[in-house]
């Protein structure tokens, strides 16, 4: 089914054309092919878990992670049995630890509502917790072969140095109708492939065009950041089940002065502790914290 029964949109540029355009991706799609574990797979569970990894995430770091949690929890009713301490101590190393508790969430839903499988859907995808349009779009092309509007940071780059040479602020309502557009029927799978692809090489090539995004932000620094903070207690309630406030306290300010930084004023540490019970990561009962 087409993705849209609207007019095919206007092509923003004379060179190159939409048939050029679908001939350069897909040669260079076939050039740069990039043979990951979790490619060509048919297994939607196994696919969303690397779209999960893959956000915000370089493909480079995600592929030992991807492999090893996938050995551990090869399916959702798996993932939906194990503690979230197991599934969040696997994730150690990964960062932004909230992915790892909204996977853990749709495998629980998905093991007592749909019988341990995934939508099919892209509506019923982002009904789950923390897939959005853009990993309900790689679940349907990915894992189902199905065409979608899937537009993430390297798609933006292709469509924005081919298409957008000189363009400023291009933000992915324009991208849409063009992604859309260009994508095939019979296999959107390849075609991603081809656009991901492409455009991992172009930005080892040319000063990355996916800053000429509308919806481009520099990603804030980590080192000193309350995320990075975050990240400390997480790892530090799951080495040390059972730890006291106190002492919680006490490693994360040593944490911080090691790295040449000041200890964490008392209000700032109970609030993100607040933060992270209220979302999942470990329990306090009285004064003690455990996973």
């Amino acid at each position: 089914m087409p993705l849209t029964q609207e007019p095919r949109p206007a092509w923003p540029c004379a060179e190159p054309d939409r048939d050029a355009f679908v001939a350069l991706v897909r040669e260079q799609g076939v050039a740069l092919y990039r043979d990951l574990p979790w490619r060509n797979l048919d297994d939607p569970y196994a696919v969303l878990v690397s779209e999960i990894m893959l956000q915000q995430t370089q493909v480079a770091r995600v592929g030992r992670f991807w492999e090893r949690f996938m050995a551990l929890f090869p399916t959702i009713d798996a993932l939906a049995s194990a503690d979230t301490a197991d599934v969040l101590a696997q994730w150690q190393g990964l960062g932004y630890n909230r992915r790892a508790i909204a996977l853990k969430r749709t495998a629980d839903a998905c093991a007592a509502e749909r019988g341990g499988t995934l939508p099919d859907t892209a509506e019923e995808l982002q009904r789950l917790p923390g897939i959005g349009p853009a990993t309900a779009a790689g679940v349907m092309a990915f894992a189902y072969n199905r065409p979608s509007v899937y537009i993430e940071t390297n798609v933006r780059t292709v469509f924005l140095h081919e298409l957008f040479p000189d363009r400023e602020k291009v933000g992915d309502r324009e991208l849409a109708p063009l992604v859309a557009d260009t994508c095939p029927e019979d296999d959107a799978r390849a075609w991603y492939y081809a656009l991901l692809d492409y455009g991992a090489h172009l930005k080892t090539q040319v000063a990355n065009p996916s800053r000429r995004s509308a919806h481009y932000a520099r990603q804030s620094a980590f080192e000193g950041s309350r995320r990075q903070k975050r990240a400390e207690l997480v790892r530090i309630v799951l080495a040390a089940p059972g730890i006291g406030a106190a002492e919680l306290a006490e490693r994360l300010d040593s944490f911080e002065l090691a790295g040449g930084r000041s200890q964490v004023d008392a209000d700032v540490f109970e609030g993100i502790v607040a933060d992270l019970v209220a979302e999942g990561f470990f329990r306090r009962e009285g004064d003690v914290f455990l996973p």
